[in-house]
């Protein structure tokens, strides 16, 4: 009696400091999750949107969690003039492992190749399309920029790395940050075979990390707390790129219009360039035939 009344004072001291409890524990790992229970000290829930039941000792498949996000959109009211990006969050089919499905389509006869981060990398077709496997994105390149730019390199290095280790749990051989010309820039590379069943997956990481620094943590009580030389540390501009262990499977129509438009640019840079070595080599050959024709003039008229 005196346990169960201990336990329910640690519960409501959690709800009072804001924690989210769903069920009999604690997911600290996901917020988006329903039906936990406590089973021999770890505490599984299942994850919004889907039937898969998660451990919240280690991260959530970013399947799973877009697919919860996803599921929380709907019903909420949503101005008249937002849009979606549908690249960046749609409502994914996942596995029972909580993998992406290599075929994903947006609900209607839209569908397109995703690598194993989710990530679109074929042109979007039919349904008829066809997508043999999925291929694994092996490297992700994170590109940010630190507000206060006046920061010590090895401290800004350091406090990324020991972030990507302890609070998402990546083996640090994975691992390489940069900090150089007020830009960090870090780099997860890992391949299948340097993947265990027990590490957590790059493309995951990426997933928590983006979240993280765009103020929206997936964890359920603590936030992105990185301190470099006593002062947080705040990122801005973040792109992230995904490498595939085989190239990505796009034609023309993916290059946006500015590309194109570079492209036709040099194209006729190009084309004009040898217009004018064209006519300059005309001009140059009339050239030496009129003075050859003159110095023939000149030396019959000294004949005469």
């Amino acid at each position: 009696m005196a346990l169960a009344h201990g336990v329910a004072a640690l519960l409501v001291a959690l709800l009072a400091l804001g924690a989210t409890v769903y069920g009999d524990c604690i997911c600290e790992k996901n917020k988006r999750v329903k039906d936990c229970t406590l089973n021999n000290g770890e505490c599984k829930c299942v994850s919004w949107g889907s039937d898969v039941t998660v451990s919240c000792l280690t991260l959530t498949s970013k399947c799973l969690l877009m697919k919860a996000e996803f599921t929380g959109l709907q019903g909420r009211s949503i101005p008249r003039h937002a849009f979606v990006d549908n690249d960046g969050i749609y409502n994914p089919e996942c596995d029972n492992k909580g993998n992406f499905q290599a075929k994903q389509c947006n609900g209607t006869s839209t569908c397109w190749c995703v690598n194993s981060a989710g990530v679109r990398r074929t042109e979007k077709s039919d349904a008829n399309i066809t997508c043999n496997e999925v291929v694994r994105t092996s490297w992700i390149i994170i590109e940010t920029k630190p507000v206060n730019s006046a920061l010590d390199t090895h401290t800004v290095e350091r406090a990324i790395t020991d972030a990507l280790v302890q609070r998402y749990l990546l083996n640090q051989k994975h691992i390489n940050v940069m900090y150089e010309n007020s830009y960090i820039t870090v780099e997860l590379k890992q391949n299948a075979s340097e993947k265990s069943a027990r590490d957590v997956d790059i493309a995951d990481v990426a997933y928590y990390f983006e979240k993280d620094v765009k103020g929206d943590p997936i964890y359920s009580q603590s936030r992105w707390n990185i301190t470099v030389q006593g002062e947080p540390l705040q990122l801005q501009d973040t792109l992230i790129y995904y490498v595939d262990e085989k190239p990505p499977e796009f034609s023309m129509k993916r290059l946006t219009a500015g590309v194109i438009a570079v492209i036709v640019v040099v194209a006729l840079a190009i084309v004009a360039g040898i217009l004018v070595l064209i006519f300059t080599r005309r001009k140059t050959g009339k050239y030496e035939k009129a003075e050859v024709k003159e110095m023939n003039e000149m030396h019959r008229e000294l004949k005469s």
